[in-house]
């Protein structure tokens, strides 16, 4: 095996040794220990922190398909976590909007992705955060094909 390929190996174990620990397999719960799919974490997450968005706009942030985000949006509006309401500004589109209930779930999904964060840095050496957090922003830059 080459020194690249080690490597390469070695970085796929690292990051399924995370998932797994984290619990991303899991396909009803949070690795905060939410009771909510990842996905629709995330989705709450974006509408949360940005707004409305239109189903591309969060097509787009969520880096899903569109018909995956359709379904997504069914989901939660079953849910009575978002809806869907006419864009004033695009009458072919629709706009997504958290409901009340969605805006408290969103809070408290954010709120325990905090501390599952904070807890999670804490553990490391003090001298290792910088190089973690590095490490993985230049990780996530390679994943999307950036220098």
């Amino acid at each position: 095996m080459s020194p690249g390929e080690n490597d390469a190996a070695s970085l796929q174990r690292a990051l399924s040794g995370l998932v797994r620990t984290l619990g991303l397999l899991r396909p009803d719960t949070t690795p905060c220990g939410q009771p909510i799919t990842v996905t629709e974490a995330h989705a709450l997450g974006e509408l949360h922190d940005r707004g409305p968005l239109t189903q591309r706009e969060l097509a787009v942030a969520l880096g899903l398909q569109k018909s995956t985000v359709s379904r997504l949006v069914d989901q939660l509006d079953e849910r009575d976590l978002a809806r869907r309401s006419p864009n004033p500004v695009d009458r072919r589109s629709v706009l997504v909007t958290l409901t009340e209930n969605g805006t408290v779930r969103a809070g408290r999904l954010a709120h325990a992705r905090q501390a599952l964060f904070a807890d999670l840095i804490e553990r490391l050496d003090p001298s290792d955060r910088r190089t973690v957090i590095d490490g993985l922003t230049r990780l996530e830059e390679a994943a999307r094909g950036r220098p």
